[in-house]
């Protein structure tokens, strides 16, 4: 079971990681990872949504969806809003900074489609509550490890002498690239893949 675990960690984090591998939550990986620290935050924020809507989806999917399958999408958007809001007004309580470092992103974890896809994978491969979890923890982290790693290069980038015409979004968008292309490297990593 640990093993079976563990592999369900991994290839959330690493090799079908939601932001390089599955191309979705590119709108705040654009747009947040301009600095480690915030993008350090946002992930860790993203993570515990991720958590908090994956045991949801499980429990929705035991108890309610069996009757209303037709709820399904509905349910898990309902889940998700009402989590961002608690931790959209936890972050704003504890560090208003960060709150505002944030901005706007924070309410559009939302809209964040690497969330609703998490549920959404979660439920059709029919994880237990415990899976699911593992998932999320490792999709959250994969996240994380992609704002991070975009950010960071992104931090070097500005202290670079780079030529004006690769500077903001083209330099972004070449980051992305070979950030993805490095991922792809994962692929192979379990035989078999998922």
């Amino acid at each position: 079971m640990s093993g079976e675990l563990l592999y369900i960690f991994i290839s959330a984090l690493l090799v079908n990681n939601f932001v390089l591998s599955y191309f979705l939550g590119l709108c705040p990986f654009f747009g947040v990872s301009g600095k480690i620290d915030t993008a350090v935050r946002l992930g860790a924020a993203t993570t515990f949504v991720m958590v908090v809507a994956s045991l949801c989806a499980s429990f929705l999917h035991a108890f309610v969806l069996p009757y209303a399958p037709y709820l399904q999408l509905i349910s898990y958007i309902l889940v998700i809003a009402s989590t961002v809001q608690f931790v959209e007004m936890f972050i704003k309580k504890i560090s208003p900074a960060l709150f505002r470092a944030l901005g706007i992103f924070l309410p559009l974890i939302t809209t964040n489609c690497a969330i609703l896809g998490l549920v959404l994978f979660q439920t059709s491969r029919q994880y237990s509550a415990l899976e699911g979890v593992v998932y999320a923890v490792g999709a959250g982290g994969g996240f994380t490890l992609a704002l991070v790693l975009m950010a960071g290069i992104r931090e070097e980038a500005e202290l670079s002498d780079l030529p004006k015409v690769v500077r903001g979004t083209a330099m972004s968008l070449l980051i992305a690239g070979m950030i993805s292309l490095a991922f792809m490297g994962f692929a192979g990593l379990f035989s078999g893949g998922e």
